[in-house]
């Protein structure tokens, strides 16, 4: 071996992770315990301001001095509005209350003002609530991911988010168990390439993506303990982006399609419930047991089809042949090339997606 070695690695994980019945009653406490300063902000929105925002607001007020943001989309409006109040009050910290975008908001604020933040979810529509990354609209409107802060802590109520509609878990389960196509692209980018490569971060995200197919019986709606289950694996695939310096153990040829269909055929279907159905398809492509994906998917409730996802046949195929044109830097079983339209038709068809 030489003795020339220099290599380095800078890691930031989340200090703190309480989850489970009332814990966003302890919301003052965990604060009190990360010595944040006297000055924070809650970013939220409307609906989630009534869900679990006013209760952390009314709690921190007894002792600090808050300002509360309504933001909407994660889009550069919000973030600007977000990070000028943030300015104003001379915010000490961070205080994401919802779901997704708010979340991703507080992390570029976060980032952008180098003060920590705390992600309180009211819903788990995706694998974002604890990570490193943060998922925006560019000025066309098109979804990107960009390296921003992970939270100091997480709070994650369950009874919270029992009040969330059970759409929002089982696409957030669907999301984490696009894992198992992802590192595979993963794996295959470092036999192929010679991508960097994070045994840790891949085995963490694995068992994230495993824990979920095998508790697939188990994750109900209006069941408390579903939340409870699904939860650890949640945190965990978050959590291996923060080891693994980008989203690649959680984000591939699945996730190209996603995008993809953002791009050509925006519609309401959830970005986690498009992954599992790119989870499915990308599945047949490696090779891979396509059928135990979908099962897994059905069990918990999440779209298998094109018509779950309200789309179409031809908006499958669109998005299948360009998905490999979505992020050129990353090499999935997609190659360079991609799909023919005549290949992306087969392998919907083939899987039961179309």
């Amino acid at each position: 071996m030489s003795g020339d070695f220099t290599k380095v690695k800078f890691m930031s994980f989340p200090r703190s992770v309480v989850m489970g019945h009332g814990v966003i009653d302890q919301t003052r406490e965990i604060c009190d315990s990360l010595l944040f300063g006297k000055n924070g902000i809650i970013v939220t929105g409307e609906k989630t301001f009534d869900a679990a925002g006013k209760t952390v607001y009314d709690l921190m007020s007894e002792k600090y001095e808050m300002t509360k943001v309504f933001v909407g989309n994660s889009d550069h409006d919000d973030i600007e509005k977000a990070t000028a109040a943030a300015k104003d009050c001379d915010a000490k910290f961070v205080l994401a209350v919802g779901g997704g975008s708010k979340i991703d908001i507080s992390k570029i604020v976060s980032n952008n003002l180098r003060i920590p933040f705390v992600s309180i979810p009211t819903s788990v529509a995706h694998d974002g609530i604890c990570s490193d990354r943060a998922s925006v609209k560019d000025e066309k409107g098109a979804p990107m991911t960009i390296q921003a802060m992970p939270p100091m802590a997480v709070i994650a109520d369950t009874e919270v988010l029992l009040k969330a509609p059970y759409r929002f878990l089982a696409s957030g389960c669907a999301d984490v168990i696009s894992n198992l196509t992802a590192l595979w692209d993963w794996d295959f980018a470092r036999r192929m390439k010679d991508e960097e490569f994070s045994t840790s971060a891949y085995t963490l995200a694995h068992y994230s993506a495993q824990s979920l197919v095998d508790y697939a019986d188990f994750i109900k709606p209006g069941m408390e303990e579903s939340i409870w289950l699904a939860l650890k694996p949640i945190i965990a695939s978050g959590t291996s982006m923060c080891i693994a310096g980008s989203s690649r153990p959680t984000s591939g040829s699945e996730h190209m399609f996603s995008h993809a269909l953002d791009i050509l055929h925006p519609s309401s279907a959830m970005h986690g419930e498009q992954c599992g159905v790119g989870c499915i398809m990308m599945t047949q492509l490696q090779s891979g047991n396509w059928k135990v994906i979908r099962d897994a998917l059905k069990k918990i409730g999440a779209p298998t089809t094109a018509s779950e996802l309200g789309l179409s046949e031809e908006d499958i195929v669109d998005a299948l042949v360009a998905a490999n044109k979505v992020r050129k830097d990353r090499f999935t079983i997609l190659g360079d090339n991609g799909l023919t339209r005549n290949a992306a038709y087969n392998l919907a068809r083939t899987t039961g997606v179309i």
